[in-house]
């Protein structure tokens, strides 16, 4: 009985996240109320309350549902020991991030949330200082796939691994930003790949 009980409260723990995401898509983060995601997930106010103590909470549950995967992704791709390239691998996570969202409408609309439908203001200034930390945490490791890369002799001797990480977080932001909103995939979606391709062999020697 415990145990059904304990994985009765994880679905629903799931039901209310993904009715916030399907809420957030509509109406926008700041314009949807705990009300609006408790009728939307078929459950009482209180139930919701029982997991989370606000929205601030929820949407957070909700991020960590893409950027958890990422870092794990990051450190498997990106952080790997051995012969590999190491330019080959940020190709590989960066059109790997693409193909997530190509595939995958979970992960395409908490992006879509995340980017465009979410002010980060007043109690959401903190998840705005998170995301900060968090991409702070990418550019390490960046830096660090770049310093291999450099230690290879693979890179262009103009070529700081610091610059360059700082370099690809920036522009992969910008790129993820711009494939978000082309929803008729009509300007950035149908060519991301080939300009994370472009991005990556101007640093080659």
């Amino acid at each position: 009985m415990v145990r059904k009980t304990k994985e009765d409260a994880k679905l629903t723990r799931q039901g209310i996240i993904r009715a916030a995401r399907e809420v957030f898509l509509v109406r926008g983060v700041s314009r949807t109320t705990m009300e609006h995601i408790a009728i939307q997930a078929g459950v009482t106010r209180g139930a919701i309350y029982w997991h989370f103590n606000n929205k601030k909470e929820v949407f957070q549950a909700m991020r960590e549902q893409v950027f958890l995967p990422l870092i794990d992704r990051m450190d498997d791709t990106l952080l790997v020991e051995g012969s590999g390239n190491p330019l080959v691998r940020i190709e590989n996570f960066l059109c790997g991030t693409i193909q997530l969202l190509n595939e995958g409408i979970e992960t395409r609309q908490i992006y879509e949330i995340m980017m465009i439908k979410c002010e980060y203001v007043e109690e959401f200034s903190v998840v705005l200082q998170e995301i900060l930390q968090t991409c702070s945490g990418i550019e390490e490791k960046l830096r660090l796939t770049y310093e291999r890369a450099k230690e290879r002799g693979l890179l262009h001797p103009s070529h700081e691994p610091a610059e360059l990480a700082i370099d690809t977080q920036l522009f992969f932001i910008g790129l993820l930003h711009m494939w978000v909103k082309d929803s008729d995939g009509n300007h950035f979606r149908n060519r991301a790949i080939k300009l994370i391709k472009d991005h990556m062999n101007l640093l080659l020697r």
